[in-house]
């Protein structure tokens, strides 16, 4: 895989679990880093272990935020040609107790920090005629699962404006894809497995089982293997390569 040396990358939710995979990944393939999310200190700790070049404190929900901080982000280090908008968060109900409130908070968070980090972006791209927008998505933008329906609708709605952009952008240089990764051994799904262990009195090893029950890989996903197939999607390599789900879930679809 040909190095990013030279491009600037700008990688949202990254740090920790999938995102600050990827921030090393890429920093390790030569792009200079800006990692955003909304916990400095998580941020901080990923610059200091050298995975990142940069941070920004910003909550993706907020356009005019995302949009400043990616305007001070190019102004340390350059125009931003890799887009990786990771920043996301689940929350469980049945859908019977699953809030109006709540199917926006998910919106707001999974899409629209989507659509926000690529409209900061996109028009710069499109002037250089080169650009790689990745957007983290979930096996759950391609599938249903019970209990997380509010996730399930953001998240296809996530890999439908994928699919839809990258009509709009094929001819001018830029790709517009999505990673679907299965469940991933991140802080989130550990957090998941504590819940489960709570409510229903399982092990820790029966709650991963259910998990993982249509799995045939058999394990939780690694985030490094998440990162790795980001990294193709945003190589030179990968130009003819868009509007496409790259599925990272062990042969679970």
């Amino acid at each position: 895989m040909a190095s990013l040396q030279g491009q600037h990358a700008f990688v949202t939710g990254g740090g920790r679990g999938i995102g600050r995979a990827i921030a090393a990944a890429l920093t390790g393939a030569g792009a200079a880093v800006t990692v955003a999310g909304r916990n400095e200190s998580m941020l901080a700790d990923v610059i200091e272990h050298g995975e990142a070049g940069g941070y920004a404190v910003v909550d993706v929900t907020d356009a005019k935020a995302v949009d400043d901080s990616v305007r001070q982000a190019v102004a340390a280090r350059g125009p931003v040609n890799l887009l990786v908008a990771n920043a996301g968060g689940v929350e469980s109900a049945p859908f019977a107790k699953a809030t109006a409130e709540q199917f926006q908070r998910l919106f707001d968070l999974n899409v629209m920090g989507v659509v926000h980090a690529t409209r900061a972006v996109l028009d710069g791209m499109r002037e250089r005629r080169f650009g790689r927008v990745v957007a983290v998505a979930s096996t759950a933008g391609l599938k249903g699962y019970g209990y997380v329906s509010a996730y399930c609708a953001a998240k296809h709605a996530v890999v439908g404006l994928v699919r839809s952009l990258a009509v709009e952008t094929a001819s001018s240089g830029v790709t517009v894809n999505a990673v679907c990764p299965g469940y991933t051994d991140t802080d989130l799904v550990q957090e998941s497995l504590a819940n489960i262990c709570a409510k229903t009195g399982l092990s820790r090893e029966d709650a991963l089982a259910s998990l993982l029950k249509d799995s045939p890989l058999g394990r939780l996903v690694q985030p490094q293997e998440v990162a790795a197939a980001v990294l193709y999607l945003c190589s030179p390599e990968a130009s003819a390569v868009t509007g496409t789900t790259l599925v990272v879930a062990g042969g679970e679809m």
